[in-house]
């Protein structure tokens, strides 16, 4: 450990962070300072060192051959550390840490809560609503619903829901509509960060080609829901985003026909870590409400002025 007190923290995070993510500006916003400060801090450890472990190029920061096998065991040091830390920040058993989508959590999961503090009053949940995948091997989520075609590297991801779209709109937008040709005519408010265009819903109607007049644009589902229920137009939706305003009726999910999007909402854990009790009785509990909130949405029936035309 001597060789080690020669040497500051600073500078090993410092140089660690510059190789793993391969420039200055990409550490400096991980490690929260500038990236004058970081070069900085690398100038004084490779100093410290008396070895250079980074050569400057115009397209960044490239890797000595000395360099590179004190920055492999640095970046496995401070993982372990990581993790360290965040396990001992985090080890009240009763609290769950859950990170999900903001619109999932506000449209799905938040009507849902009470029904889970019923069955489990000793799990304690802590939701954390944000559209970033955490790293679950160093922060204290205990597990994540994210939606996606499940190839996320380093995680164990679980199917949960195969995403099936559908347009939605107010009652007296629906009123009008008598075959799918007929949603045309209507204005779409537009999900901007949406993985999946109309095109997948046309397609699925017969309809493949054709456009939709846009009225409106959000940045955010939510929002776009907020405005379709509103009666400002039509909205392309997925079940567990639209599934509880169609079921109280402030939406209506016109003609029955739904299109798969190639995605899913998956679970998604830590590839290492094992799971915890509360973690796998949330888990639980969230695939029967999903299966019975699905058997609920399949059973309202289509009003017969949308049916889908026999011919």
């Amino acid at each position: 450990m001597k060789d080690l007190n020669t040497i500051h923290l600073n500078g090993l995070r410092a140089v660690e962070a510059a190789g793993r993510l391969g420039s200055l500006a990409a550490a400096a916003e991980e490690l929260g300072v500038t990236p004058g400060a970081v070069s900085q801090q690398i100038a004084k450890a490779e100093a410290q060192l008396g070895r250079k472990l980074f050569e400057r190029s115009p397209r960044g920061l490239l890797v000595t051959e000395l360099g590179r096998p004190l920055l492999a065991r640095l970046s496995k040091a401070f993982a372990e550390l990581a993790q360290a830390v965040a396990e001992t920040r985090h080890r009240d058993a009763s609290v769950l840490t859950v990170s999900v989508a903001p619109v999932f959590a506000a449209r799905w999961l938040v009507y849902r809560l009470n029904r889970f503090a019923e069955r489990h009053p000793e799990i304690r949940l802590r939701i954390d609503a944000t559209t970033k995948l955490a790293n679950l091997e160093t922060s204290d989520v205990d597990l994540a619903i994210r939606v996606g075609a499940g190839h996320w590297t380093g995680v164990r991801a679980e199917l949960l829901l195969e995403q099936e779209v559908f347009p939605v709109c107010s009652p007296a937008l629906a009123a009008g509509l008598r075959v799918p040709a007929d949603i045309l005519q209507l204005p779409a408010v537009v999900d901007e960060h949406a993985m999946f265009s109309w095109e997948v819903w046309l397609k699925a109607a017969g309809l493949s080609g054709a456009e939709m007049t846009v009225r409106h644009r959000f940045n955010d589902a939510s929002l776009a829901l907020d405005a379709a229920i509103a009666g400002q137009g039509v909205m392309i939706a997925w079940q567990t985003l639209a599934g509880y305003a169609v079921m109280k009726g402030s939406l209506v999910a016109p003609f029955g026909i739904r299109a798969k999007t190639g995605f899913g909402h998956y679970f998604v854990t830590s590839a290492s870590r094992r799971e915890s009790k509360a973690a796998l009785a949330f888990k639980q509990w969230v695939r029967e409400e999903v299966e019975e909130g699905m058997r609920e949405l399949t059973a309202i029936p289509v009003p017969s002025a949308v049916l889908p035309s026999s011919h």
